[in-house]
């Protein structure tokens, strides 16, 4: 049976395996573990803005969703932001994202935000992925720019 669970500090090998995949996957590449223990650690260790669900079958780590909060005129406030989803290939299509997301979206709910945004990848490529957040309730706004600092 699945289970959704917070992110606790006992976790941070689990979460940085996990996310590890998750990029690797986006670059088109082996896993190499570019995502440390401490990398995990530090974003952890911001508590108050920096949240974490796992999902778990029979023991076994197989999905992870990272989240930060943030604040903005445009969302009236406090708001999620969706920072890494994985689920692991051989548990996709079994709904891992979808509870992933809905426990994300009630923990929102219960801090007051209004809104979850998430970054999609690159499209068309990761066209699955966009699907994915259409089906769940998201709406597309447009694409994300970052700058390097």
């Amino acid at each position: 049976m699945l289970e959704i669970r917070e992110i606790s500090a006992g976790d941070v090998s689990v979460v940085a395996r996990l996310v590890d995949h998750l990029l690797a996957e986006l670059r088109g590449e082996e896993g190499g573990m570019i995502v440390s223990d401490a990398m995990v650690a530090n974003v952890l260790g911001y508590e108050d803005r920096s949240f974490g669900f796992l999902a778990v079958e029979q023991d076994k780590p197989v999905g992870v969703l990272m989240m930060t909060e943030g604040v903005a005129i445009f969302a009236d406030g406090a708001y999620g932001q969706i920072t890494e989803l994985y689920v692991a290939p051989e548990y996709r299509s079994r709904a891992v994202a979808a509870a992933l997301v809905e426990r994300a979206a009630e923990f929102g709910k219960s801090r007051g935000w209004r809104r979850l945004d998430v970054g999609a990848p690159l499209q068309p490529m990761w066209s699955r992925t966009l699907h994915f957040y259409v089906s769940v309730g998201f709406k597309e706004v447009g694409p994300r720019l970052r700058l390097d600092l």
